[in-house]
């Protein structure tokens, strides 16, 4: 999809084809063992490896909505994605996004962050993925550096 189909969707149209992008992008992210889960660990890659991050995903529930030190969290990882020209977004529904990028055996208690990696050898390629860049790239055109996309229910 180019930037122009983009822009002539309309906004509900787009929210949509996002939060399916997204859900899209995660999976096939999570297959490829391109993902990693959590404020603490993705802070490490993103301190370690920064050019290896694509793309960001911040989660925030009603549950944590007023933890301090979360949102201290989300500030420097914003801060450092748009130093370092990674696409950032944030959904509002952290079991949804648990749900996609864990496994059933295992809870997951902090999915506040994930990080879509390119693997070693710069393979992976996806479409979704670059829907997602181009929708983070109009956002910021309009003066909204993390928009908001909500997942697909299931």
């Amino acid at each position: 999809m180019t930037l122009e189909e983009v822009l002539i969707q309309k906004p509900t149209e787009r929210a949509q084809c996002t939060g399916k992008a997204l859900e899209e992008v995660l999976v096939t992210a999570k297959d490829n063992d391109s993902l990693t889960v959590g404020v603490y660990e993705c802070a490490k890659v993103m301190n370690l490896d920064p050019d290896s991050v694509s793309f960001c995903v911040l989660a925030m529930d009603e549950e944590f909505e007023c933890d301090i030190a979360l949102q201290i969290h989300f500030t420097l990882i914003q801060s450092f994605c748009f130093d370092n020209d990674i696409s950032i977004v944030r959904v509002s529904d952290m079991q949804r996004l648990a749900e996609i990028v864990g496994d059933k055996a295992e809870q997951l208690e902090d999915a506040h962050c994930v990080l879509i990696t390119n693997p070693a050898d710069g393979s992976w390629e996806d479409p979704a993925l670059e829907k997602l860049h181009l929708f983070c790239e109009e956002s910021r055109r309009l003066n909204d550096w993390v928009p908001e996309i909500s997942l697909p229910e299931r």
